[in-house]
This record gives structure tokens, C-alpha cells and sequence, in this order.
């Protein structure tokens, strides 16, 4: 298993950024088994969270471990605290370079498939909200989004006020990410206006597994999300189980997300 850090020039964000990709092209396999794999690779792109980077998931999870036994691409951009959304008055554009930009350079460095159904997202938190919004306005790349405890704070944003202590839950930070909140859940930051869209034109939803504890205070916007896939028909997978907003959660799930995909 190969782990590289890439350093490449991004037109969406206008700077130079580093990501980094799990590569399972020397995958040794015992014989009388020793086949090389097969390529091209099925691909995850893994998003970290708030006060993140992409250091994150290889630094706090089994995910290189687990990535070679399934033979799996994973690719770890940064994000800041960017809620993965486009920001056009800051030169911002998150959404597009974690949906487009990003997909077509890693397929040019590397061999992987570029097949709809060999290429998935998924995060924590930020990057949980990041992997359904991007998957689902990019639904004609990814063919499954996992969301393990996603920060789906748009309701939240919407009534905020500057009172708070912390930084990330003050109205002006979520103005300053998802810009006019008064236009916030009609737009396709929205996953539900997403989804509905995609519903509605008869093109296809991407697989969905959705997870988050009970002892996380997010679990009541997963509820929400969960109930409105429920409500509209739209075939996902839901767990709520025992668990926090931390590393030892979100590396019992990403396990679990692995043996959900087709790999």
C-alpha cells in the first residue's frame, strides 16, 4: 500500500494545495494466490472535519489498513473549515474542487476507475455534510456517499446569532461559508433541495449510508435527514447506535461504510 502526499496547483481554490492518496498498487498477496490486482481501482474520496486536514483519517484510523485489504483508492484532500461549499467572493470554490477539479486530477495520476459506481465519498462531520451535499450535486460521478455523524447544521445557521462563544456556531462564520442565509435552505447547498431535484428529474440518487451516535449532539439533524429520505422514498442506509463526536465512532464506522461498498 502506497501512501503519497501530492502537492498541485488548484484552479477552484487558486493556490496550491496537498492532499493525501492511499495507492494499493504494490499490494503484496501471499501466494498461490499472487495476482497483481486488478486496476483500474475503485476510489473513496475521505473528508475530514472542522479544524481538520488531510492528514486526519491516516493519522487517527485503521482506513490504509482496511483500504489495502479491499484493494481501494482513497483520496484525502483539505478543506479548511469550509463546509466543503463554493465561496465566489473569496475565490473559495470548495464544492467544485472536491467535485470536479480533484476527481479529474487523481484519475490523471493515478489508475483509477472512472466508472459512476467505482467512485464514492464520504467524511466525518464538515466532511460528512461535505460528502452528501458534493455527492449528491455530483451525482453523476459519485455512485455512493457515506456520512458518519454529518455536521448538518444549515437549520441551525439559519437562526444564529453572534452571541455564541465559539467561532464555528456565530451567524457571521456561517455567513462568511454559505454566504446569504436568508436564500441558505432554498439553495443546492441544501441536500434536501438536492435530493428533491434529483427525485423529481428522474436521475439516479446515489447509494446512502447515514450514521451517527446517540451520545453525539448532532443525532437529531441525522434524524432529520433520515426521516426526510424516509418520507420521500429514497432507498439509504441508517444507523444510530452508541457512540460520540470522536475518532473511536468514526473508526468503527468507516469499517463498517468499507464492507457496505461494493469493493
Amino acid at each position: 500500500m502506497a501512501q503519497i502526499q501530492v502537492n498541485f496547483f488548484s484552479r477552484s481554490l487558486s493556490r496550491q494545495v496537498t492532499i493525501n492518496a492511499i495507492i494499493p498498487a504494490d499490494r503484496f498477496i501471499f501466494p498461490p494466490n499472487a495476482e497483481k490486482p486488478a486496476k483500474p481501482f475503485k476510489t473513496m474520496y475521505l473528508l475530514h472535519g472542522i479544524f481538520g486536514n488531510y492528514t486526519d483519517w491516516a493519522s487517527c484510523t485503521r482506513i490504509q489498513e482496511w483500504a489495502s485489504e479491499k484493494n481501494l483508492a482513497v483520496i484525502m484532500p483539505s478543506a479548511d473549515n469550509s463546509f466543503y461549499v463554493d465561496n465566489p467572493d473569496k475565490g473559495d470554490m470548495y464544492g467544485e474542487f472536491i467535485g470536479k477539479e480533484l476527481v479529474e486530477i487523481t484519475r490523471d495520476l493515478f489508475h483509477l476507475s472512472h466508472k459512476r459506481e467505482d467512485t464514492f465519498i464520504a467524511g466525518l462531520s464538515m466532511g460528512g455534510f461535505g460528502a452528501i451535499r458534493n455527492g449528491l450535486k455530483y451525482s453523476e460521478t459519485f455512485g455512493y456517499i457515506a456520512g458518519l455523524s454529518a455536521a448538518l447544521v444549515l437549520d441551525h445557521a439559519v437562526v444564529s446569532n453572534n452571541d455564541t462563544p465559539t467561532l464555528i456556531g456565530r451567524r457571521s462564520y456561517f455567513q462568511s461559508v454559505f454566504g446569504d442565509l436568508d436564500k441558505l435552505l432554498a439553495s443546492d447547498i441544501n441536500p434536501e433541495v438536492l435530493l428533491t431535484s434529483l427525485k423529481q428529474s428522474g436521475k439516479p440518487i446515489p447509494k446512502m449510508y447515514i450514521c451517527c451516535g446517540t451520545e453525539d449532539n448532532l443525532i437529531e439533524t441525522n434524524q432529520k435527514l433520515h426521516k426526510f429520505l424516509q418520507d420521500n422514498g429514497i432507498e439509504h442506509i441508517y444507523i444510530e447506535d452508541t457512540g460520540a463526536h470522536d475518532w473511536d465512532y468514526w473508526n468503527l464506522h468507516i469499517k463498517k461504510v468499507l464492507d457496505w461498498l461494493p469493493l
